[in-house]
């Protein structure tokens, strides 16, 4: 016997006959694609100065922005995200504004939560760690850019310029980003990771 009954799955214009058709071709090909290439773990955010382990810190935080509203630079922000255990809790975006590394460390002093732990010293800092790029260091292709070392608030214990003329990270970076911030090349060739 044969069905005589419309397919009603099938649309009728042709502009949605195409995408339909469209989207019955390449949905084979993304979840293909989904399998062999799982979406990267997302990165960890650059927390501010004192943040607990990262787990640790997103259970603590109260999400108040008590730090961003303190912090003397504006480099504190709040993260957009769908995860709602993330959400709203602060980073830090180098490429936008960096930690300056205050001397009185405001945003540790007025977590209300404990998630920013309060700090003694500037050195105690463990936000980060520089890492730098060397096919793209101006310093690598003949120029004299000292700008990154310049302008770090920890000076040599930091950053310095090695005997080869290269910049060096010093076990005394912190991660604060004022490297990343300022560096002028694109992409930037001295940039921190979370630690």
């Amino acid at each position: 016997m044969v069905d005589d009954a419309p397919n009603t799955d099938i649309p009728r214009d042709r502009r949605q006959l195409f995408r339909y058709g469209l989207g019955r071709i390449l949905s084979p090909l993304a979840d293909y694609l989904q399998e062999r290439f799982p979406a990267p773990e997302p990165r960890l955010v650059l927390r501010p100065p004192g943040a607990l382990e990262e787990s640790e810190f997103v259970r603590t935080c109260y999400k108040c922005g008590t730090c961003q509203n303190v912090c003397p630079a504006h480099a504190i922000r709040r993260v957009v995200s769908d995860d709602p255990d993330m959400e709203n809790t602060p980073y830090i975006d180098p490429d936008l504004g960096a930690c300056i590394v205050c001397e009185n460390l405001e945003c540790t002093k007025a977590c209300p939560s404990g998630a920013l732990q309060k700090l003694t010293s500037r050195n105690e800092i463990r936000m980060g760690l520089a890492k730098v790029d060397f096919g793209v260091c101006l310093r690598s292709l003949g120029e004299t850019c000292t700008t990154c070392v310049d302008r770090c608030p920890l000076g040599e214990a930091a950053l310095k310029i090695d005997p080869q003329s290269r910049v060096e990270v010093q076990d005394g970076c912190v991660g604060c980003g004022v490297c990343q911030n300022v560096c002028p090349t694109n992409p930037r060739a001295i940039t921190v990771e979370p630690r």
